[in-house]
């Protein structure tokens, strides 16, 4: 089973800096953003491969995750042995790079993939969103089995007042993951069956609170209608209106997960707040982190 990052985008809101620096590549802590994705697309026991999708302005992402032994020795020389091991282990991780060659959404992105998911489910991570504890993914592949392996979006409530500006599902609960017994309604854990998605609705028109998080396991047929797929929003491929069609032929369901077990790193101000977050529950950063706060 593979996981898909997409990571081919311009880093638009973070210019001029993403101009010489993926927005990808932005420390969080000690680990650029695309690491600790990866490391959540390949926690999953059924996942054997993670392929990011990249551009080829973007060299600097592969070249990341690409051994470099003349480093690994050099740190080791200078008795660095804890820097020569993280450099050494982000170069061992099953990564594999495909190319977007031109910015044509994200359902094209995906579909760039499609010579390595076969006809198996797939995993999607948007790689500006980073879950440290790495269960939301696990937690889908039990949905997902549960059903005859359906696809399964991961989901979360937002304020009656912000749905128009997110995708938001339609459907019904229809269960819980085990780690959340009796979950019902927008409530952590509880498992709806989506009969659809609507773009931005009015606060009135909207079918439910939750809205799509950025965490996708889709069945085969999704990625085969990808290869189709028609321009929708802002004329590109659309992931949302390749998943709608599949909602046509198979069940969908949606995992509703806790909005603040994940950290969106995709504008400068929820990067910011990322790295204070995860540096105020670091142990290794919490001190450094107080003192800077204090100061």
């Amino acid at each position: 089973m593979k996981s898909i990052i997409p990571a081919a985008g311009l880093g638009t809101r973070f210019l001029p800096g993403t101009k010489v620096t993926p927005k990808e590549m932005l420390p969080v802590l000690d680990k650029p953003v695309i690491q600790y994705v990866v490391e959540e697309a390949l926690a999953p026991a059924e996942v054997d491969e993670c392929i990011i999708v990249s551009s080829p302005s973007k060299p600097q992402i592969a070249s990341y995750f690409t051994r470099d032994p003349g480093l690994e020795d050099l740190l080791r020389s200078r008795g660095k042995d804890a820097y020569a091991d993280a450099i050494a282990e982000a170069g061992s991780v099953p990564v594999s790079f495909c190319y977007q060659s031109e910015p044509r959404g994200l359902g094209h992105a995906v579909r760039c993939a499609s010579y390595a998911t076969a006809s198996e489910p797939f995993f999607v991570l948007l790689g500006d969103y980073v879950v440290p504890d790495k269960k939301i993914l696990p937690r889908m592949k039990e949905v997902s089995d549960a059903h005859d392996g359906a696809s399964v979006i991961a989901v979360a409530a937002c304020p009656a007042d912000e749905v128009s500006r997110y995708g938001i599902i339609a459907g019904e609960p229809v269960g819980a993951v085990a780690d959340f017994p009796g979950a019902t309604g927008d409530e952590e854990g509880a498992v709806w069956r989506m009969t659809g998605m609507v773009e931005k609705p009015a606060a009135e028109d909207a079918p439910s609170r939750l809205f799509a998080v950025g965490r996708y396991l889709l069945s085969p047929r999704v990625m085969e209608l990808l290869s189709d797929q028609q321009p929708g929003a802002g004329n590109e491929i659309q992931l949302t209106d390749a998943m709608v069609r599949a909602m046509a032929e198979e069940e969908f369901y949606a995992l509703v997960i806790d909005v603040h077990e994940g950290y969106d790193t995709g504008t400068p101000a929820g990067w910011i707040a990322t790295n204070a977050r995860l540096a105020a529950a670091d142990p290794r950063f919490a001190a450094a982190f107080q003192e800077a706060m204090e100061g």
